[in-house]
């Protein structure tokens, strides 16, 4: 183009490029650096708490919650390095995060009920729940997700909302435990000696407490057998070995005793009726 100098503007494109490109550099040097150590005091606050015997449940959350504190800190000195003055960021992100909101109204959702979860503690870390349509032992309550190891060894995430919106099942809650069984005998058997033998078998069990004591009582007459429940009382952590071992021993008193223990059964009545005349009858031929 006439007139144009390229040597008359290359020092003003010169001065701001130095300008500008040592501040875009440094605040990139800044946010690069302060992920970094926000990353490391994370870590370090995590191992810290951890030590303390602080709530496990609380750990990765505050730590979490730490780390995400740092990085604000280090986004907003990263723009003041710009020349972005800080109330000019702070009315941008304050945009921005209305936006934001907007658009991610589920993944606040999920905050919002992990501040929940973690407030109302409905469980904890250890816990053994069924929340969400999951049941398991809970390894993490997160920012946003809980983290649940079923019994099978699955490790599944269930978004917070979801957990926080259904019906919570705390089976580690209370120190003891119920266990249900019904056992069924015989219509013609000693229902007496049924119980007996029953009771007889919960007290050798160690793990049966005394308190509340175990109720033995025939709950209902069935279509094949007479129901009896059985409900003895266990710690918590002795729950699913002692209902094995106690309906293995159940059954086998039971039958040692001379209890039936029957199958599912009907009877069959059929009735012969003289053949009308005329119908293939003696009195046809």
């Amino acid at each position: 183009m006439d007139g144009f100098d390229l040597g008359v503007i290359m020092p003003t494109i010169t001065d701001l490029a130095t300008q500008w490109g040592l501040k875009v550099l440094g605040a990139l040097a800044v946010v690069m650096l302060g992920r970094i150590v926000a990353g490391w005091l994370r870590s370090i606050a995590r191992k810290g708490l951890t030590r303390a015997d602080f709530d496990a449940t609380l750990v990765p959350f505050l730590a979490n919650l730490a780390f995400i504190a740092i990085m604000t800190f280090v986004l907003i000195s990263a723009a003041g390095l710009v020349g972005i003055p800080v109330t000019s960021f702070i009315a941008v992100i304050g945009a921005a995060g209305l936006a934001i909101a907007l658009a991610f109204q589920g993944t606040l959702s999920n905050f919002s009920s992990g501040i929940m979860l973690l407030t109302f503690r409905p469980f904890k870390v250890g816990d053994l729940v069924e929340a969400g349509g999951v049941k398991g032992v809970v390894q993490e309550i997160g920012i946003f997700t809980t983290t649940i190891h079923t019994p099978d060894n699955v490790r599944i995430i269930v978004p917070n909302t979801t957990v926080s919106g259904s019906t919570i099942k705390n089976f580690s809650a209370n120190p003891t435990r119920r266990i249900d069984l019904v056992m069924g005998v015989g219509y013609g058997d000693d229902l007496n000696l049924a119980i007996e033998t029953i009771r007889t078998v919960l007290g050798e069990d160690d793990r049966v407490l005394a308190d509340p004591a175990p109720q033995v009582a025939v709950s209902e007459l069935g279509d094949s057998s007479v129901n009896i429940v059985v409900r003895p009382w266990v710690d918590g952590e002795d729950y699913w070995g002692a209902r094995f071992d106690l309906t293995k021993a159940l059954k086998e008193r039971l039958e040692a005793a001379g209890c039936e223990i029957p199958f599912p059964q009907r009877d069959l009545h059929h009735f012969f009726e003289e053949t009308p005349p005329g119908f293939g009858g003696p009195e046809a031929a």
